[in-house]
């Protein structure tokens, strides 16, 4: 949605929903009770739950980053159509997670990437994840950064224009010099790599979770480089 055209009920909303959503997280995990039903539902609803820990964790990043850029809570534009589009990515995170996780652990006990001589000892889970992370996001990565990219230009073209704009001038919209100089070739080694290592180390029913949070956590470090 646009923002309310009522500014000060906007910005207590959007301050509201941002801070309850994390906090409503932070309780599910701390609280015993709720934390195992949150890994039941996570192992037997993958993709229900990586649409909402998207959906929501990551809609609540750009709210953060706005308010670190603009001084003042408010919600993006068309906030209903970025969340629809964070949960969808949600859904092809959990699925690819899970396929290059498996697919990274079969070609370490093929010989087909290197491991070492204890299967189970942290150096190796550790070298494990670190190939999990760099395969996935030297691979569907860039793919899936992009089309993110392309929806959020077409969104803001949708604002500034009448006209809904088409793919063309979407993509034309796009600064692929700035998505590659440095999306592709800053953030994914020096962030992305190691950030979702780290993921790849924690039990599976919190990865998704992690590689949501981890959403938030760049757009405000992104938001603290440009002010």
């Amino acid at each position: 949605m646009k923002n309310n055209s009522n500014p000060k009920k906007n910005n207590i909303a959007a301050a509201i929903s941002s801070i309850g959503v994390i906090v409503f997280f932070a309780a599910v995990l701390v609280i015993p009770s709720s934390r195992e039903l949150f890994k039941e539902l996570s192992a037997k609803r993958p993709y229900i739950m990586g649409f909402f820990k998207f959906g929501l964790l990551a809609t609540c990043g750009e709210i953060f980053a706005l308010r670190i850029k603009s001084k003042t809570w408010t919600f993006p534009i068309y906030t209903h159509w970025r969340a629809l589009i964070w949960g969808l990515i949600g859904i092809a995170i959990t699925f690819m997670m899970k396929i290059y996780s498996i697919g990274v652990a079969g070609m370490m006990e093929n010989g087909m990437l290197p491991s070492l001589s204890a299967a189970d000892s942290f150096l190796n889970r550790l070298l494990r994840a670190f190939f999990t992370a760099a395969v996935m996001n030297l691979t569907f990565g860039p793919t899936f950064m992009a089309f993110h990219k392309c929806t959020d230009t077409y969104l803001e073209l949708c604002a500034a224009k009448e006209d809904e704009p088409d793919l063309a001038s979407t993509v034309s919209a796009v600064n692929w010099n700035g998505f590659v100089s440095f999306t592709l070739f800053k953030t994914i080694p020096l962030f992305w790599i190691p950030a979702h290592t780290i993921t790849f180390l924690l039990p599976a029913e919190y990865q998704v979770i992690m590689a949501a949070a981890l959403s938030i956590a760049l757009g405000i470090m992104l938001s603290l480089k440009k002010n």
